[in-house]
């Protein structure tokens, strides 16, 4: 249907949003106007979009029964192979469920997206099947990907493997399980305050974020633009290298991806050893106040001095501006977030690049329907957010960003002498789920209290990666090791001889 022009009433209420003072004869000048406008709106709908057909045909796929999905990982099973050969050729690949596979639903964990199919394949969907990958299914993600717990999901919590009253992290909570679980070789999973690795820790697997851009975003669900990271997670170092190569590259529709974006072979060098690698030990990533495990902050010690056994040095470095990461992160995701995803309906405005008009739509429609069914740090980012920047008009969100080179500097000037960051990927171990009746405050507690260290490299854009290093009381710990932006590969190497040399039963796989 053609735009409509608004009725009288509709334009009074708009002309009070602005503050305009309109008399009646004022209002009905303007619907006139509209007119005008509104027209080349309407001519838009007899023009066809360009859109790509998908390369591989599938089927639809099905939702899971329960007997297959006892962790609650599955969002939905399918079975669509890609190219005959190629650097994934036979590997089973599970896509988080914020990223689009054509003709397959999507849902990014909540009700409003119940019924919308995507038309199109995300680029890192087209890159998997052209390197020969089989996409085996989609994975369930917590409510718009807003919590570090894995209790927000519409469709229920994803339990972790390890002791399935534990939460497995969150955001990507299903790519991390179904990997664990040997149900998938290797998975997307997307980052925004920590969304690849905090699951990844939980449950005892490999998860990178690339540098900010690196990886394109084009075709995924979006929660704010500077913040949005999208990387592999899998068992081992190598197999994360193995689908970085695959994924990285400009596709020219992505604005997050600086046009001289140069990618690595992240593969090739990582068997060339850690002789020399200089490790610095972040003082304040340890020993966060009434939320740092004494259990995880001596395991991640000790794992880290172990890098000595390989030749490397390893010393302890001070960056106090480590401890601001997460005030800066949730300025920027709280205003930032609340305007492109509920503002903006998932798709923002003001940049070049391949839009979903399909997923506003729905999105849109779908949150007037079912609002209420958000979870509750959703919603409370779509208050925080609208009450920040109505009343404060974007000045803290401009104050964070512009903060955010000062965190980035911070980290680069510590980078100039070491080549590595060691700290926990989380302070503590992988809490208990809350019942679906627990207080609101604990809802929201489990869902963002763990995003202190990771949330910061969202905000400068540093590449990170969470390693697998052992258990404590039966529970997965995980050292993330950060490294100079662009230089995923030293990151990559760093990881790989470290789980080489001492990873075999870091992280053994749980129970079925």
């Amino acid at each position: 249907m053609p735009p409509r022009v608004p009725s009288l009433d509709e334009l009074a209420r708009l002309a009070d949003r602005h503050h305009l003072s309109l008399e009646p004869d004022d209002l009905r000048e303007f619907q006139e106007l509209m007119a005008g406008p509104l027209a080349s709106y309407a001519r838009l709908d007899e023009i066809s979009e360009p859109e790509p057909e998908p390369a591989y045909p599938r089927s639809p796929g099905r939702r899971p029964e329960p007997a297959e999905n006892p962790y609650g990982a599955w969002s939905w099973k399918t079975d669509i192979r890609g190219a005959a050969t190629g650097p994934l050729a036979g590997r089973r690949v599970v896509i988080k469920d914020n990223v689009c596979v054509a003709g397959v639903p999507m849902m990014n964990g909540t009700r409003a997206l119940e019924d919308y199919v995507p038309d199109v394949d995300a680029t890192v969907v087209t890159r998997i099947l052209d390197a020969g990958g089989e996409i085996v299914g989609k994975s369930v993600c917590e409510c718009l990907c807003f919590s570090g717990g894995s209790h927000t999901a519409y469709t229920g919590p994803t339990r972790n493997p390890h002791d399935p009253s534990r939460s497995s992290g969150g955001s990507s909570s299903g790519s991390a399980v179904l990997v664990a679980l040997g149900e998938a070789d290797l998975a997307i999973g997307g980052d925004q305050g920590g969304s690849i690795r905090m699951p990844s820790s939980w449950t005892g697997i490999c998860g990178h974020k690339p540098t900010w851009g690196l990886v394109p975003y084009t075709g995924v669900f979006p929660v704010e633009m500077t913040l949005d990271h999208v990387g592999p997670m899998a068992r081992t170092v190598a197999d994360l290298a193995v689908l970085l190569d695959v994924i990285a590259g400009p596709d020219g529709l992505d604005p997050r991806q600086q046009y001289d974006l140069r990618t690595a072979p992240y593969g090739a060098g990582l068997d060339h050893g850690v002789a020399g690698l200089r490790v610095g030990l972040v003082r304040e990533g340890f020993d966060w106040p009434g939320l740092s495990e004494a259990d995880v902050d001596a395991a991640v010690r000790a794992a880290a001095e172990r890098f000595t056994e390989l030749g490397a040095t390893v010393r302890e470095v001070s960056i106090p501006w480590h401890r601001d990461g997460v005030h800066l992160c949730l300025a920027i995701v709280m205003e930032g977030g609340e305007s492109v995803m509920l503002g903006q309906h998932a798709m923002g405005s003001n940049w070049k690049g391949r839009y979903l008009p399909g997923l506003a739509e729905a999105f849109g429609q779908g949150v007037r329907k079912h609002a209420d069914d958000l979870s509750d740090t959703a919603k409370l980012l779509a208050l925080t957010g609208t009450f920040m920047r109505e009343e404060y008009h974007g000045s803290y969100y401009g104050r964070a960003q512009n903060l955010s080179r000062s965190l980035r500097a911070a980290y680069d000037a510590a980078l100039a002498d070491l080549d590595v960051l060691v700290m926990p990927t989380q302070p503590l171990k992988a809490t208990e789920i809350p019942p679906a009746d627990a207080p609101r405050g604990v809802q929201v507690a489990r869902a963002l209290e763990m995003i202190v260290n990771t949330c910061p490299m969202d905000v400068t854009g540093h590449p990170a990666l969470s390693l697998p290093i052992g258990t404590s009381n039966g529970l997965p710990v995980g050292m993330m090791i950060v490294g100079r932006r662009w230089e995923d590969a030293e990151v990559l190497r760093a990881g790989h001889a470290w789980q080489t040399a001492f990873g075999a039963d870091a992280a053994p796989l749980p129970p079925r």
